[in-house]
C-alpha cells in the first residue's frame, strides 16, 4: 500500500507540473496588454511598455513560466496584477469558504446516499421505487434553479436563512451553519441522486452472490449480513462516484457562491478570470488539480482498505 501511495503522489507531481505548463501557454495565447488595461487608455505608450516590463511580460513565455515555477515550488505564487494583493494570502482567505462547502456536502452526501441506498437496494419494492423517483428528479433538475427555489423558499418566504452572506467559524458557530446550510443543501441534491442510486445498484448485486446466502442459511441477523458483510463490498463503487462528485463540487461551487454571495474560490475564479490577472488564475488552477489528487487518493485508498482484492491489483 506504502508503494502505491507514493507512485501516485509522484504522478500526482507529474500531472501538476503538466497542467501549470498546458494552462500558462494556454493563458499567455491571447497576450492581453494588462498595462493597457491597469494604465487606462489615456496612459502612453512609453508608460504602458514600462508597465508590462515591470511585470515581467516583455520576456519569452517560457521564461516566464520557469521564473513563476521557480517561485511557485517556494510557496511564493506571486502577487495579483490587479489589486497587488500576495496571491497565496489571497486564496488562503477564500479557502475555508469554499472547504465549510465541499465538507459540508460531502458529508451530507455520504450520509443520506447510503440510508437511502441500502434502504432502497434492501427493501425492494415500493420504497425502492420511491427512491429511484427521487434520485431520477433530483439528478434531472438544473442545479441554479433548485438554488433559486431554496433561496425563494427558505430565505426569503420562510426567513429562516439569511439569503447571502457569510459568517466566519470562528466568530460564530450558529451563525456559520446559518449561512453554509442553504448553499450545502443546493449543492447536496444532485450529489445524493448519483450516490445513491450507485449504493443501491451495488448493494442488490452484492445481495445476490453466493456468499450473502450462505451467511443467511447460518443464521446470522439481517442486520449485521448487512452492515458488516454486503454494505463493505458494495461501498467501493460508490465511494469512486463520491470521488467524483467531489471534483465535480468545484464547479458547482462557482454558481453557488455567487448566488449566496460567499466570498469563496468559486467567486474569486470568476472575477479574476474575467480580469485575466494569471498569477490568480495560476493559482486557482494548481488548488484545484492538488485537491483532485488527494481527492483520487483517498478514494483509492479506501477502496483498497475496504477490498483486499483491489488493494492488491
Amino acid at each position: 500500500m506504502l508503494n502505491f501511495v507514493i507512485r501516485r503522489i509522484a504522478s500526482g507531481v507529474l500531472l501538476l507540473f503538466v497542467v501549470s505548463l498546458l494552462s500558462y501557454l494556454l493563458l499567455s495565447v491571447p497576450h492581453l496588454d494588462v498595462g493597457r488595461q491597469l494604465l487606462g487608455q489615456e496612459a502612453g505608450q512609453d508608460v504602458v511598455d514600462a508597465k508590462n516590463a515591470s511585470l515581467g511580460l516583455d520576456r519569452p513565455v517560457l521564461t516566464q513560466y520557469a521564473e513563476w515555477l521557480g517561485h511557485a515550488v517556494r510557496g511564493d505564487l506571486g502577487t495579483s496584477w490587479y489589486t497587488s494583493e500576495d496571491v497565496t494570502q489571497a486564496v488562503a482567505g477564500r479557502l475555508p469558504v469554499t472547504l465549510s462547502l465541499m465538507l459540508g456536502v460531502t458529508l451530507v452526501t455520504t450520509v443520506v446516499s447510503f440510508v437511502l441506498g441500502v434502504w432502497a437496494g434492501v427493501r425492494r419494492g415500493a420504497v425502492d421505487r420511491v427512491v429511484q423517483i427521487l434520485g431520477v428528479v433530483g439528478y434531472a433538475l438544473p442545479g441554479f434553479l433548485v438554488t433559486l427555489v431554496i433561496v425563494l423558499l427558505f430565505a426569503v418566504r420562510l426567513n429562516w436563512f439569511p439569503a447571502i452572506g457569510y459568517t466566519p467559524f470562528t466568530d460564530s458557530p450558529s451563525g456559520w451553519l446559518s449561512t453554509v446550510t442553504l448553499p450545502i443543501a443546493a449543492l447536496s441534491l444532485a450529489s445524493v441522486a448519483g450516490v445513491s442510486q450507485q449504493v443501491r445498484g451495488s448493494v442488490i448485486d452484492v445481495l445476490r452472490q453466493d456468499y450473502v446466502r450462505t451467511l443467511r442459511a447460518r443464521g446470522l441477523p439481517p442486520h449485521r449480513v448487512v452492515l458488516r458483510h454486503v454494505l463493505r463490498n458494495a461501498s467501493a463503487p460508490a465511494l469512486s462516484v463520491l470521488g467524483m462528485q467531489f471534483v465535480g463540487l468545484l464547479g458547482g461551487a462557482v454558481l453557488v457562491e455567487q448566488i449566496f454571495g460567499l466570498p469563496g474560490i468559486g467567486s474569486m475564479t470568476v472575477t479574476y478570470t474575467t480580469r485575466g490577472d494569471i498569477p490568480v488564475i495560476m493559482a486557482l488552477v494548481m488548488l484545484t488539480v492538488i485537491g483532485v489528487v488527494l481527492i483520487n487518493l483517498l478514494v483509492d485508498v479506501l477502496i483498497g482498505w475496504l477490498n483486499p482484492k483491489a488493494r492488491v491489483a
